[in-house]
């Protein structure tokens, strides 16, 4: 008897659906982060990619708890001499709404090539249309 190792040629990847609208970030962020390293699946292997596609669609409904709308910034920096760029989470949300998500979930990620190839397979969008229907993306379960 041996041990399973999954391999890129074992692994079936599916597509899921999830919808943002009301969900807090941080939780939906670790659901979304399982999902897409394979954690949910019992052939899980650490240094193989297991996970599935996931297409986030209403982006821009995500809520914080507490008063982070006000008090949360995202900072990005240029590496030049006055280069850092800080933006609080609102104007976030009106500019770029999926990247609060994206960022979120990147952070939940462990570092390194293959968690980099992993979160290529999230797919964001702010509204509630997405054009990957071809993949016949399945409703995921959210039990948080």
């Amino acid at each position: 008897m041996s041990t399973f190792m999954a391999n890129a040629g074992t692994v079936q990847q599916k597509w899921f659906v999830v919808d943002a609208t009301d969900k807090v970030v941080g939780r939906l962020a670790v659901l979304i982060a399982n999902v897409l390293r394979g954690k949910h699946k019992a052939d899980y292997t650490p240094h193989c990619d297991t996970g599935d596609y996931v297409i986030v669609v209403n982006a821009e409904r995500v809520q914080f708890t507490g008063r982070k709308w006000d008090q949360k910034t995202y900072q990005d920096y240029s590496h030049y001499a006055g280069g850092q760029k800080i933006t609080p989470a609102k104007e976030m949300l009106a500019r770029k709404p999926e990247e609060i998500l994206r960022r979120a979930v990147k952070r939940m990620m462990p570092r390194g090539p293959l968690a980099y190839k992993q979160l290529t397979k999230l797919k964001i969008f702010a509204g509630n249309q997405h054009p990957h229907q071809a993949q016949q993306p399945q409703e995921l379960k959210l039990n948080g």
